[in-house]
């Protein structure tokens, strides 16, 4: 990974970081019955896991996650919608940190 402990250098590796290493900006807090069932404290996000909004306009909401976009490191859960000014639904970006994985999908 990198070493520098400049922010700018941070900013640049993370702007500029592979697909494959963005995978890990995707992690997300487990909740506490999960987290001793699988001895990790987060894990990476996957399509379909159970999430938690913990933080933000929609604190508190449940949904199943719909789409990680990784080119953004950001994720999008169903149901979490905004209304725009021609009255088109679209889907809100959340950050990783601002979840917790509640029910997890299928995995390898």
């Amino acid at each position: 990974m990198i070493k520098s402990r400049k922010p700018r250098t941070q900013r640049k590796f993370r702007y500029t970081a592979p697909l494959h290493i963005r995978k890990k900006f995707v992690h997300v807090h487990l909740s506490k019955e999960l987290r001793t069932k699988i001895k990790k404290r987060s894990i990476q996000a996957k399509s379909g896991d159970k999430v938690r909004i913990m933080r933000g306009k929609f604190k508190g909401k449940e949904g199943k996650i719909s789409k990680i976009d990784l080119s953004e490191s950001k994720i999008f859960v169903e149901g979490i919608t905004q209304k725009k000014a021609n009255g088109k639904e679209v889907p809100i970006p959340i950050d990783p940190s601002n979840l917790m994985i509640i029910e997890l999908t299928e995995r390898k």
